[in-house]
Formats: C-alpha cells, structure tokens, sequence
C-alpha cells in the first residue's frame, strides 16, 4: 500500500517532552505526509492513463488480447483502491483543518502519533478498531 512508503521520505515526528498532542507542529507535519502522498498517488494515476493509452493495441492472437485486458482489468482496480485513499486523504486533511484531526471518531480519545505515523488517515484508535475488526468477522461467519 502506498502509506507504507511513507517511511522512506519522512523521519517520524518526535514530540518534545511536555508539548501539547496536535500542537500546529504536529498538524503540519501530518499535513505534510498527506499532501505528498496525494500528490504522488495523482502522479501514478495520471501515468497509467497514459501508459494504458499509449499500450491500446489490438492483439489478434485471442490469448494475447485476453491477457491484455486482464492487465488493465488489474491496473484499473490499483487505481480504484488509489482513487478511494485519495478520497480519504481530502477528509482527513478536512479533519486538520477542523481541528478533529489526531482523536478517535468512536470514543474520542486521542489516536496516538505512532499510530498516525503508521496509518496518517487512521480516524479510530487502537482499542476501537480492534473492536470493529472482531464484529467484521463475526458478522462475515
């Protein structure tokens, strides 16, 4: 998943003993890792457009074409995943701007910056994420 290259481009953000969670450091910084990541999750979207319009050739060979078209069929679905975290990247920099960004949506304690550093987009802590993931599989049995 794209979040997990994070890492790589930004050092984690460590808090000074005693500052406050969500100080406008810390906001900017979270900030910061979203918009890069929109920014580059646009750039592979915009290059598969063109990629897939440069590739557009029609194969006569029935199992080249079918192969063809399972690429894209695999391509188009990364880039509906890719679409979706976009989408969920504009809330959460919606939620910096509210100022609710860093507390959990379920019980509203706050989620934790090792958590935020894993999963920037995380709207739920820990403990009620857990929760939402064992009634996800109680109910798919």
């Amino acid at each position: 998943m794209p979040e997990e290259m994070l890492h790589k481009h930004f050092a984690p953000y460590v808090a000074k003993k005693g500052e406050e969670y969500m100080s406008s450091k810390q906001l900017t910084h979270f900030r910061t890792i979203l918009e890069t990541l929109k920014m580059e999750l646009m750039k592979d979207i915009e290059r598969t457009v063109h990629t897939m319009q440069d590739e557009a050739t029609v194969f006569a060979d029935p199992n080249d074409r079918a192969s063809q078209e399972t690429d894209i069929a695999i391509e188009l679905r990364n880039r509906d995943r890719e679409r979706k975290l976009i989408k969920k990247i504009e809330d959460t920099i919606d939620h910096i701007e509210s100022g609710d960004y860093g507390y959990c949506n379920g019980c509203g304690v706050e989620i934790g910056i090792k958590r935020l550093e894993a999963r920037p987009t995380a709207t739920l802590c820990i403990d009620c994420k857990t929760l939402e993931e064992v009634r996800e599989r109680q109910v798919a049995k």
